[in-house]
């Protein structure tokens, strides 16, 4: 993992955190995906568990069914995936499999992050793709946000 970010990069964060906001319309973790393509925005979305009551409706896996859609196929080869949250086992394993090249997340998560966290299936050599990754960004507002949802709740 890198902390090595573009230009280009905090704009697509902060859209990945307005995503985030909208999910606590619906008491869900506040967790927002982008997806990037040629600097246009090809797939965006907010957690959706509790709204759907579907475990798998993270807000990458939400984020990847739309820029798949919007490609016409499930390879993202070209695609930047911007998410407020280090992506979870099964997330970090969705995007490697949509061949996402590049990952960028705003702040870790100590207790399920896969991309080095807890474990790195990011970086994992026996899988047939790695995507580089960029952690830390906007990593105090990313976290604020998670931090205010759940001292609501504890």
């Amino acid at each position: 993992m890198t902390s090595i970010f573009f230009p280009r990069d905090e704009y697509f964060m902060r859209l990945a955190l307005r995503e985030a906001e909208r999910a606590l319309e619906h008491d869900d973790v506040p967790v927002g995906c982008v997806i990037a393509r040629d600097q246009e925005v090809i797939g965006a979305a907010a957690n959706e568990r509790e709204l759907r009551g579907d475990p798998t409706a993270h807000a990458e896996i939400l984020a990847l069914r739309e820029a798949s859609q919007a490609v016409g196929g499930w390879r993202l080869s070209d695609a930047v995936v911007y998410v407020t949250l280090e992506p979870c086992a099964m997330c970090a394993g969705a995007l490697v499999l949509a061949r996402v090249p590049r990952v960028v997340y705003g702040t870790v998560d100590p207790k399920a992050g896969a991309a080095g966290s807890v474990l790195n299936v990011l970086a994992e050599p026996r899988l047939n793709h790695r995507p580089q990754v960029a952690g830390g960004l906007l990593a105090d507002e990313c976290a604020a946000l998670l931090r205010e949802f759940f001292a609501t709740r504890r």
